[in-house]
């Protein structure tokens, strides 16, 4: 072999592995750009699963970068108050929040149906209608005006129907109770004769306790511990239909989202998906526990009558034919959530809900 030929060989095939090298360096750093963003969530620390899932989701975007893209969490208050998250992602004065959507239903309807209306979807089908139903194309071309995407982040499941100073056992004990309650729930029992009130979460056990309302709702087993209820309004009923499978979400800025890579954006979807997994196995961990402690220590668990049941249903379906009448984008996503929720419930008689059925009845036989 010609020595020379050879060392001059080598040495272009090291100066090109030098030149890529060199290359390949600024096209990792332009790939995976450090950055700092911070996401406010509507929740306090104290509702440690509903924010939680705001740390869960930020901690895994941080470290599924390497530390590249850190994301810092805040909870309510802190530096956006919770019910201004929406506005203040739209404008860009934070990148990202975490929030109940529902919380924003008086700026349009439609914001309800991408968190939960009354006897509304439950858990699974929200995932279902959102993921492969047509929900998230539908509700982020309507959230294009707001100038934010949202991304599915988390569920508390169905939710527990309220404390009450006194036992409701029909429609007539309802008649002029004050019960706090919030959102489009509150706009449906006042066709059934209720008085909805809504006040924020610290004041509702003093109010309780001076009757100053009859009753509250608040989440379920785990997070209504906290707060002490039972002490003061001992009877629990069940179920909240006017919450069945609440959807909380990640919101991020649009301007700020298509500034980033797409592997960055396909972490943020990635990181909102794990939390939304996350935080419904973590409420169904905790709720029975926490409901085990609560009717030990004195509360009266019973379901809603039939009655009531029937009269909140038929008031939620006029008030559905009101808001479509008022809201194009309302009737439209309703429309879609409608057609999905009837072929679920059709679906869940099958296989899974006769097995669920026999699974339960074997429960209370005491043979499992």
């Amino acid at each position: 072999m010609d020595r020379r030929k050879f060392i001059k060989t080598a040495g272009v095939v090291a100066g090109g592995a030098a030149a890529a090298t060199t290359l390949a360096a600024p096209a990792i750093a332009q790939s995976m750009p450090k950055l700092k963003w911070r996401i406010t969530s509507s929740f306090p620390k104290s509702l440690d699963t509903l924010y939680g899932g705001t740390e869960v989701f930020a901690n895994y975007v941080t470290e599924a970068t390497d530390g590249n893209f850190q994301v810092q969490a805040f909870p309510a208050g802190e530096i956006v108050p919770g019910l201004q998250v929406a506005d203040k992602v739209t404008d860009g004065t934070v990148e990202m929040g975490q929030t109940a959507l529902y919380y924003f239903w008086g700026k349009d309807p439609a914001f309800a149906l991408a968190t939960a209306v009354p006897f509304g979807l439950n858990n699974r089908q929200m995932n279902s209608w959102w993921y492969h139903g047509g929900a998230k194309e539908k509700l982020n071309k309507f959230f294009e005006k707001y100038n934010f995407t949202a991304f599915a982040a988390g569920n508390t499941g169905c939710q527990m129907g309220g404390w009450f100073r006194k036992p409701i056992n029909s429609l007539a004990d309802l008649q002029g109770l004050k019960f706090r309650i919030g959102g489009m729930g509150g706009k449906i029992i006042a066709k059934i004769g209720v008085v909805p009130t809504l006040i924020a979460g610290g004041d509702i056990y003093p109010s309780l306790e001076k009757g100053t309302i009859d009753a509250a709702e608040w989440v379920g087993p785990y997070d209504d511990e906290k707060l002490g209820f039972y002490k003061v309004a001992p009877y629990y009923y069940y179920p909240g239909w006017w919450e069945a499978g609440p959807m909380l979400h990640v919101i991020v800025n649009n301007e700020k989202l298509a500034s980033l890579p797409k592997s960055y954006q396909a972490i943020i979807e990635t990181a909102a998906a794990y939390a939304n997994v996350d935080m419904m196995a973590k409420y169904d961990a905790l709720n029975l526990p926490a409901l085990r402690r609560l009717v030990a220590g004195g509360a009266k668990l019973s379901p809603f009558s039939q009655d009531i049941m029937d009269a909140s249903f038929k008031a939620s379906v006029e008030t559905y034919k009101e808001l479509s009448a008022q809201s194009p984008a309302f009737k439209d996503i309703f429309a879609s959530m409608a057609d999905f929720r009837r072929d679920s419930y059709l679906w869940d008689q099958v296989a899974e809900g006769t097995y669920n059925n026999f699974m339960m009845a074997e429960q209370r036989a005491n043979a499992l």
